[in-house]
């Protein structure tokens, strides 16, 4: 793991996150997302057989607020989502041809393996163990593993060194899970981010942990009830899953992220998403590996 300090950029988001805690529209996602009508591909590479097919299935989550988020007309919403439509358009097909995919931490790498996905984008940190059976493109954001606490904090966590006794709640499977780990052993594991809550709500556990954006947006979407501590302890590159091997697509992927940063489209969809509640930071250097 790499307990490295998240750039101070990553503080102040946290912060604006907190003090905005009862704003954060996201908007619909890719329905503006300019189509390239007359992309052409190599014969019989990934990128031919979607553009062909004019569908991709993207695996993405349903319960992350400002980053991957079912809306109330049972579409996803969100800058992962953004970024996936960014991915979809380039290869000619519209959003309204995205099948999306609910993924959660357990499933990404098999529903990539089985195919029963094309890509995931879903907060998805790349590491050197997922990379022995999926590739990823990216990254596209860099995130920071945080706290978040009901208001007020009555535990007193401040950071890794201060858990004590209190029992930390996070997801099955989790890049998350296998950090906090390194710090203590009081950890009850769920399906999902959000079922953490009611755990600390009955004082099951006192703390939820993952990374900063996550926990800003359940904030947001909670109203007074929980805060995020002003605290990272990893750096979390998030990048987009594929099949390992497929050199060619990531390639296209790659290069897919790094016009979205020269022309401006990634800008947009941070802004027209998580950029409603936090600072547009600067996107990652994209790594080729």
């Amino acid at each position: 793991m790499k307990l490295t300090k998240i750039a101070a950029g990553a503080a102040a988001l946290l912060m604006a996150a907190a003090m905005t805690a009862c704003g954060g529209d996201a908007t619909p996602g890719g329905t503006d997302t300019p189509v390239a009508t007359d992309a052409k591909f190599a014969a019989g590479s990934t990128m031919e057989k979607l553009n062909k097919a004019q569908k991709i299935t993207i695996g993405t989550k349903f319960d992350q607020p400002l980053f991957g988020l079912m809306g109330p007309d049972n579409k996803p919403v969100g800058f992962d989502v953004e970024i996936g439509t960014l991915v979809a358009a380039k290869l000619g097909i519209p959003a309204d041809k995205i099948e999306w995919v609910e993924t959660v931490s357990q499933n990404r790498e098999p529903f990539i393996q089985n195919g029963q996905v094309d890509i995931v984008v879903a907060t998805y940190t790349i590491n050197d163990k997922r990379k022995e059976v999926i590739d990823f493109a990216g990254p596209y954001y860099v995130a920071g593993q945080s706290f978040l606490v009901a208001k007020g904090n009555p535990a007193g966590i401040k950071d890794v060194e201060s858990l004590g006794d209190n029992t930390i709640c996070t997801v099955t499977g989790s890049t998350s899970e296998k950090n906090i780990k390194e710090h203590t052993d009081k950890v009850i594991t769920v399906d999902k981010y959000s079922d953490c809550l009611e755990p600390i709500r009955t004082g099951q556990a006192q703390a939820l942990t993952t990374d900063n954006v996550i926990l800003a947006g359940l904030v947001d979407q909670n109203g007074d009830e929980f805060e995020v501590l002003d605290y990272t302890f990893t750096e979390e590159p998030y990048g987009i899953g594929l099949k390992k091997g497929d050199d060619d697509f990531r390639t296209f992927i790659n290069d897919t992220l790094e016009e979205s940063e020269k022309d401006g489209a990634w800008k947009k969809a941070w802004e027209d998403t998580a950029g409603k509640v936090l600072p547009t930071p600067e996107p990652p250097a994209v790594d080729r590996y």
